[in-house]
């Protein structure tokens, strides 16, 4: 479609009207970046100015940024928990936000081992689909066509609960699956996927991913992209085609529905869909049955431009895996979203996985920043904070917003790095979550959750006389999927009565059992993240640990053991001195319901 000159954007030409009024107004709120930050600020104080929150600050009506900064201080989740607490038990007066609280997000981040409850209200999504809305027409400048064909994504709702007050809590992307934003989203020739909406929002997870891998291999020849969220989602489903194509090649050729497929929407969508096709029955089994499966993606796909996965922070482990499976294909991250609040999106997203940075959208919310020294130094007991156009080039921040839904100054334990801006907005590439040790998928353990599972398990071993004297720990992503490896170093005080294998199996398992709701969801409901493994090392092994430290320069009084490792030459130091490995033989105790 010809494009007035008119509405031609600086990031470059769009690809059609529609495509050029999003462009428009990406240039226009980042060219005031600071005047919008104002008026978003404003805007919540003035909403929500007889909230009981903000009436325990005596902001009295005031809506200025001073004001606001002096009075309000910053917070964490656990502060905010006694409000969230009585909204979760039915408390419907004006605590946190003057519109009703419509439900609750469950954040990837836990407290007290259990998902946080991030309140929400029904106005937020129509601000995540203004955010939504705009990550096409930045993909249309990069990579032409894209209405020719459609997405292979892989997505899918969990599991949802209500909490004593009848408000459902459940992940921001099962919301939004099933809001009527995505629902009966209005026909978009740029944005069609292969997965109908049934498989989609399938409950049940096998069902869903079978009919979605069954729908993309249909569809194979139309098919221009493959995604899913995160890029362990996207792997999972290369396992998954791994471990079923027989049944879905048999499908093709039959045109008839597995019937393990029960779900009544799924069948009766997929009747319309499923029609017999031997010969791409053959195709697929001649692929799948090689014992190769480098490139297997294109090979499947064959006009894939790019996979959209995110591979930033914890998922940069997967970017071997994926160039593996998609013969280098192009990663893009397209936007930088949580439960809390949906940010911004990556103005270049056929950029590398290293250079990704993510352009924060001042309409969003109101973006405050804490200054953050990567050596760990703090030089300001209170130090001030930054306003998102007075961020300074090349430093690192803890992001702090405050929202519509009614978190103020709140910390969302996200470190960035300011890498540049476009217009006014700076650009930031995400360095990591604070304080996470070990994460596979969406799931995020601490330091103080490793040594209390550590401390859980090693009661199993107090019968044995024996005692961990060290341990460490690193996530095995070459494994799907992938799983925590746990490097135990045991003192056994009598050999005649040492642990057997089924007592380390089993505190495999009672680690797990100690760990958070997050993970013991995906081990058990999503099948994200496989079985905790404990490799047994020899007596002496974090002694050898120390000394290659200080050989390369760490100081003898000030080493600890990193209980969590990545290091090339450590991880092989580690695996040479191990004796024994244990896994754990069930799957640990999860329910979608909250610990009262």
């Amino acid at each position: 479609m010809a494009v007035d000159n008119a509405l031609s954007s600086p990031l470059g030409p769009p690809a059609c009207e529609k495509d050029a009024k999003a462009l428009q107004f990406i240039e226009e709120i980042t060219r005031n970046t600071d005047s919008v930050q104002e008026d978003v600020l404003a805007k919540i104080l003035i909403q929500n100015a007889d909230v009981e929150y903000l009436k325990r600050f005596n902001l009295d009506g005031a809506t200025d940024r001073e004001t606001f900064k002096s009075k309000l201080p910053m917070i964490r989740y656990e502060d905010l928990q006694p409000e969230i607490q009585r909204i979760a038990n039915g408390d419907r007066s004006s605590i946190l936000s003057t519109h009703p609280i419509s439900e609750f997000l469950t954040s990837s981040g836990t407290s007290a081992g259990e998902r946080k409850l991030m309140p929400t209200i029904k106005q937020e999504l129509d601000r995540r689909q203004l955010l939504y809305s705009l990550l096409m027409p930045v993909m249309n400048l990069y990579v032409p066509g894209l209405d020719e064909g459609k997405g292979l994504y892989f997505l899918f709702v969990k599991s949802e609960t209500r909490t004593p007050g009848g408000l459902l809590a459940r992940p921001v992307l099962t919301s939004y699956y099933k809001s009527d934003h995505f629902k009966t989203r209005p026909y978009d020739p740029y944005n069609v996927y292969t997965s109908p909406n049934e498989a989609i929002l399938c409950a049940d997870s096998f069902q869903s991913m079978y009919t979605q891998m069954l729908c993309g291999l249909l569809e194979r020849e139309q098919v221009l992209r493959v995604g899913a969220v995160f890029a362990s989602g996207l792997l999972r489903a290369i396992r998954f085609l791994q471990l079923h194509w027989r049944e879905l090649a048999d499908d093709i050729k039959s045109g008839m529905l597995n019937k393990e497929i029960t779900d009544p929407s799924v069948k009766d969508c997929m009747v319309k869909i499923l029609k017999p096709n031997p010969k791409l029955a053959e195709f697929v089994r001649m692929e799948c049955s090689k014992e190769n499966w480098e490139g297997i993606i294109t090979r499947i796909w064959p006009n894939t431009k790019y996979l959209d996965v995110i591979v930033t922070g914890a998922m940069a482990q997967y970017i071997p895996t994926l160039d593996y499976y998609s013969g280098g294909l192009p990663l893009a991250c397209t936007m930088y979203a949580s439960s809390e609040c949906y940010f911004g999106l990556n103005l270049n997203p056929m950029c590398k996985p290293s250079e990704v940075c993510y352009t924060i959208m001042p309409n969003m919310a109101y973006f405050e920043f804490l200054p953050h020294d990567p050596a760990g130094f703090t030089h300001d007991s209170t130090p001030k904070l930054v306003d998102l156009a007075d961020v300074e080039l090349g430093k690192e921040y803890e992001l702090v917003i405050t929202t519509y839904a009614g978190l103020y100054r709140y910390q969302v334990g996200d470190i960035l790095r300011v890498t540049g801006f476009h217009n006014s907005a700076p650009q930031f590439h995400f360095v990591r979550r604070k304080n996470v040790l070990l994460s596979i998928d969406s799931d995020k353990t601490d330091e103080a959750e490793l040594q209390k599972a550590v401390e859980n398990a090693s009661q199993h071993l107090r019968e044995f006389n024996t005692s961990v004297v060290e341990y460490t720990s690193y996530a095995d992503t070459k494994t799907i999927p992938g799983h925590y490896v746990i490097y135990w170093e045991l003192l056994v005080k009598d050999s005649a009565n040492s642990p057997s294998d089924e007592v380390l199996n089993q505190c495999c398992l009672a680690m797990e059992e100690c760990l958070n709701s997050v993970y013991r969801q995906g081990r058990v409901a999503d099948c994200s993240i496989g079985p905790l493994e404990i490799r047994v090392v020899k007596n002496g092994t974090f002694e050898e640990l120390m000394d290659y430290a200080i050989s390369r320069g760490a100081s003898i009084n000030q080493y600890k053991v990193p209980r969590c490792v990545n290091f090339t030459p450590i991880m092989e130091l580690l695996d040479s001195r191990v004796v024994s490995k244990h896994f754990s033989p069930a799957l640990p105790y999860w329910t979608p319901e909250r610990r009262r």
